[in-house]
This record gives C-alpha cells, structure tokens and sequence, in this order.
C-alpha cells in the first residue's frame, strides 16, 4: 500500500459519488444534447474520474461499479480524470464516506500502512502523514507492532493506547491528497498528470 514514489496501474473498478442526469453544469450545449454523466472515484488509487454510463442506466450513489477492460454493465468509458475541486458539490460531500467505505472493504491492504511504514526522514516517519498521528502515538504503534504485525484494525485499535477509528484516519490522509496538488508526500494516491 504505500506508494511513494510508484507509478500505479489503471482502475478497474470505481465507486459512483455523484449522477449528473444532464451532464455537467458549465456544459453550453442545448439540453437535448447532453448526455449524463458520473461523478466516481477509483478503488485502488482513489483516482476521481468523469464516466459515461451505458444507455438507460442509472446508477446509485456508493455502487460499486467495472471500469476496466472487457464487458461492463453499467459505464460505457472512462471520459477523463479529474480533481477535486472539478467534482460536482454532491460529490464532495459524498467523498469522505465513500473513501471510508473504501479503506473498510480493503482492511487488509490498508492495515499494512500500519504494519511497513517506516521513517521518510530522520525527522518525520509515514505514520507521522495521517492526521491525529503525533511522535508519541507513533511510537505506541512501533513498539507495538515489535510484538507482531497487526491483524486487523479492531485488533489494531486494542493494542495502540490512543489509537481510535483508523479507518477514518487514513480516509482523512486520502482526502487531503486528493485536495491538495502539491502536497508533498503521497501515500495512497496518485497525482494529476500534467495537462497538454
């Protein structure tokens, strides 16, 4: 799961966070012409993306639904990525739970934040990066996972005095990734390639 410094593979499935019925509010074009649209964000790399659904269908807020290769049901394509601050404001208001959502369904992947972070600098270690995280509950966490790897985050929370809710932590971290452009440090992440 960490990720600094990797280049990452395509999504292959994306959770819905907003349905645009007639597309995008900025677009000009008479009403007949616009198409719907949808608001999503990937689940491996929480890439935020624009996609065009099939024909006919309309998905709900927090579907899971097939973005890559081959037949998928509900998106016709992958129209482009986008940034947060291009997200519908339904959208942005929907993120923070379905980031959630997204860390809870991937336990295992995201527990091993916990388990392999190590320091980035002689000053400021990974688990530093999340929000909540001071020297003192990182070191509760090091000594900790000493006596072995954490197996799961209940299991995690037991262990680690001070330590509550780590889901919410890292959906917090991944949050102010996708906000911010220049953050300097990217865990789970990826960012915007530069626009031609």
């Amino acid at each position: 799961m960490i990720t600094l410094g990797k280049r990452q593979e395509k999504e292959d499935t994306a959770y819905i966070l907003d349905y645009l019925h007639y597309g995008r509010s900025d677009d000009s074009r008479p009403m007949y012409q616009k198409k719907p649209l949808i608001h999503a964000i990937g689940e491996k790399h929480f890439v935020l993306m624009e996609l065009i659904p099939k024909e006919n269908v309309v998905p709900n807020v927090y579907d899971k639904v097939y973005i890559g290769d081959g037949d998928r049901p509900v998106i016709d394509h992958v129209k482009r990525r986008i940034t947060y601050n291009e997200l519908t404001h339904g959208a942005q208001l929907e993120l923070p739970a379905v980031i959630e959502k997204i860390v809870l369904a991937n336990e295992i992947r995201f527990l091993a934040f916990f388990n392999d972070a190590y320091p980035i600098t002689t000053r400021l270690h990974m688990l530093e990066l999340l929000p909540g995280i001071g020297k003192k509950l990182m070191w509760g966490i090091i000594e900790e996972k000493k006596k072995g790897k954490f197996e799961s985050f209940k299991n995690l929370v037991e262990r680690v005095k001070g330590l509550h809710a780590p889901e919410k932590l890292i959906a917090h971290r991944v949050l102010d990734e996708l906000k911010d452009d220049n953050i300097k440090y990217r865990v789970f992440t990826t960012p915007m390639p530069p626009r031609r």
